[in-house]
């Protein structure tokens, strides 16, 4: 037995399947989510992502499998009992308020308090001096908290969440799509520290449809086609190539690839 197996895993998924009236949106879906690891779910448009996204972080209860937290068999019932859980999820398009600083982004519903009575007030010291020494922590070297974080680059804001994440003591991290509308650049960045999460120990889940991304920092990788699961490897298992070869539809392409040479074929003079 390995380490890895050896270790009770943050969440596992088992056979797991969502419907919806008679759309199959998930069928018969695993996964598992170890600490200081990152599992990656590719998946095109349709593929079950959004489903899965929505289990894991409460939104919605799976119809059929079973969903373990630290080998506790769970039905989450909603993202508030997730969250008491330890499971934050950053959406792709992130709760934030562009026009409200950094600093209050961060604390966003959690605000620290200090006096009492009627004199009782938010304590924007030590949340300004907290935001700027966890993004810090992080990595991120954010001169100034007080700007509004629309100002930030898209990689950045998702940088702030995931720092977030951490703070409010998470252990797993799910994270969709984090580097869909991000160049090349940032989207670096942002897989700089979604590493260092899990270098801090959590429990990342990467929502991806680019399996370059995927192979630069998984551990583990899960393929969603059509609401069912199609491949489930550990890094060692798969090459880059191989993965990128499923992403990409595999056996499907070939095919794709042998039609169109008799087309053009039958059409030459």
């Amino acid at each position: 037995m390995t380490q890895t197996e050896s270790r009770t895993a943050l969440v596992e998924l088992s056979d797991v399947s969502k419907h919806y009236g008679n759309v199959r949106a998930l069928e018969g879906v695993s996964l598992e989510v170890h600490a200081g690891e990152i599992t990656c779910v590719l998946g095109d448009n349709g593929a079950g992502k959004s489903t899965l996204i929505k289990i894991i972080a409460g939104l919605h209860q799976h119809d059929g499998g079973t969903l373990a937290l630290e080998g506790e068999d769970t039905r989450l019932s909603s993202p508030r009992e997730a969250l008491d859980r330890g499971i934050a999820t950053v959406y792709q398009d992130l709760a934030v308020v562009p026009l409200m600083p950094v600093w209050r982004n961060f604390f966003l519903g959690s605000e620290p308090r200090k006096g009492a009575g009627p004199f009782k007030r938010m304590d924007v010291d030590l949340m300004r001096r907290t935001t700027h020494a966890e993004l810090l922590r992080m990595g991120i070297d954010l001169r100034d908290v007080d700007q509004p974080i629309g100002t930030l680059s898209g990689g950045e804001r998702q940088c702030v969440a995931i720092a977030r994440a951490v703070y409010f003591g998470a252990k797993v991290l799910v994270l969709d799509e984090p580097t869909a509308a991000l160049g090349v650049k940032q989207s670096g960045v942002v897989l700089k520290y979604v590493a260092a999460a899990r270098d801090q120990g959590l429990g990342v889940v990467l929502i991806t449809h680019n399996p370059h991304h995927a192979y630069l920092v998984g551990d583990r990788f899960v393929l969603l086609k059509r609401g069912t699961m199609v491949g489930n490897h550990e890094r060692d298992e798969i090459t880059l190539d191989e993965l990128t070869r499923q992403m990409a539809g595999g056996n499907e392409l070939d095919d794709l690839r042998h039609e169109l040479q008799r087309t053009q074929g039958s059409g030459a003079v």
